[in-house]
């Protein structure tokens, strides 16, 4: 498997990176853009493969199985930085680390990649910080900047930033890769891709753990139930509740294996007592994790509040009378009779209440809790 093949529904994207990876209208930054599950930070990690790739015909490169290839979709290469927060935002003194480092000459690879996978959490003056190195970047430095939209970042970074836009893969598409990628049950496979609205890591994450299946039917029935007052703060309670199972059930997983490979790293072994010196290891990935799991409960609770906004949307897509496939289809005799107790006006009133929540609760320390009980209340 090469790495564009991860790029599921992206052909025209795939061909951009590929001529210019193998040199044809190459740039020095390059601004990935597309909503929440299109793939911009796989596109983009496999750009970076491509630029490394040890493969002499450059029509080629990007095999998925030479060193560098592996190095860079490990995020182990030393020429390939990946910049992520586990914060609200990125900091101005991360930024100055950034542009440091993108001075740097490559050390083994082509090039030196920077990829900013939340381009979109700088703030205006941390941004300012990058400008200068994006725009005079040294010789042999790419940049790769992520974000859900172009209006997202600065126009004065946008402006010298390559576009690479990407759309969401057909369900279809995200379907037949779980089945051939995963082994997954074609039915199933279907049924996930659908109701992650073809989002592929929430929709392999569907297919694997039931737990999550139930948790994203629990959250579309809930609008179901909603009628007063005390009904919507008890919905608040359980939206939240979900998303924070949701992501201890997630970063469980990831914390163990993030915790196995590090152990292989330093040639230990899980029972044995360590030495000072890789104990303080060990302690600064646990310390690291904690710190990602506050951010992680915000990610999952914007998760939960776009599986509920699927509901709203098949909700609108009844009221209007279109034939667009519904993403709860197994909920079609109650959204039915949803649909007819309110109009288009008042769904798009939920769903821009559900949204601005979505918004405040990414973009601010607001206290998760009270952002959704006042949502809910709006929804009765």
């Amino acid at each position: 498997m090469t790495v564009w093949d991860q790029l599921v529904g992206q052909e025209p994207v795939v061909n951009q990176l590929r001529r210019a990876a193998a040199g044809e209208g190459l740039t020095h930054a390059w601004l990935f853009t597309g909503p929440p599950g299109s793939g911009r930070s796989t596109a983009a990690k496999a750009f970076a493969a491509a630029l490394n790739c040890e493969v002499e015909d450059v029509t080629a490169r990007g095999c998925g199985v030479c060193a560098a290839c592996r190095a860079v979709l490990g995020e182990s290469h030393s020429d390939v930085t990946f910049v992520r927060t586990e914060k609200v935002t990125i900091t101005i003194d991360e930024a100055r680390e950034l542009v440091a480092k993108s001075g740097d000459r490559p050390s083994t690879g082509r090039w030196r990649v920077v990829v900013v996978e939340d381009a979109d959490r700088m703030a205006e003056r941390t941004t300012n910080v990058l400008l200068k190195a994006i725009e005079e970047p040294t010789p042999r430095t790419i940049w790769m900047l992520c974000a859900p939209s172009p209006a997202d970042v600065l126009v004065t970074i946008r402006s010298r930033c390559r576009p690479v836009g990407l759309r969401l893969p057909p369900v279809a598409d995200v379907a037949a890769l779980l089945v051939e990628r995963d082994g997954a049950d074609p039915d199933l496979a279907v049924q996930a891709a659908r109701a992650a609205q073809s989002h592929i890591g929430i929709a392999r994450r569907l297919v694997h753990d039931p737990e999550a299946r139930e948790r994203r039917a629990a959250t579309v029935r809930l609008p179901l139930t909603l009628t007063s007052v005390s009904q919507a703060v008890n919905l608040a309670e359980k939206l939240v509740k979900i998303a924070t199972d949701e992501a201890a059930s997630s970063n469980e997983e990831r914390d163990a294996q993030e915790r196995a490979r590090l152990l292989e790293t330093l040639g230990a072994t899980g029972d044995e007592k360590l030495p000072p010196t890789l104990r303080s290891q060990v302690r600064q990935l646990e310390e690291d994790q904690k710190r990602r799991a506050k951010r992680s409960v915000t990610d999952s609770l914007d998760r939960t509040l776009t599986h509920l906004l699927s509901f709203y949307r098949d909700v609108l897509m009844v009221q209007l009378g279109s034939e667009v496939e519904a993403v709860n289809a197994e909920l079609a005799a109650d959204i039915s009779e949803f649909a007819a107790k309110s109009t288009p006006a008042v769904t798009l009133a939920r769903m821009d209440a559900v949204n601005t929540t979505r918004q405040r609760i990414t973009t601010t320390n607001v206290a998760p809790l009270l952002a959704v009980e006042a949502m809910a209340v709006s929804l009765i």
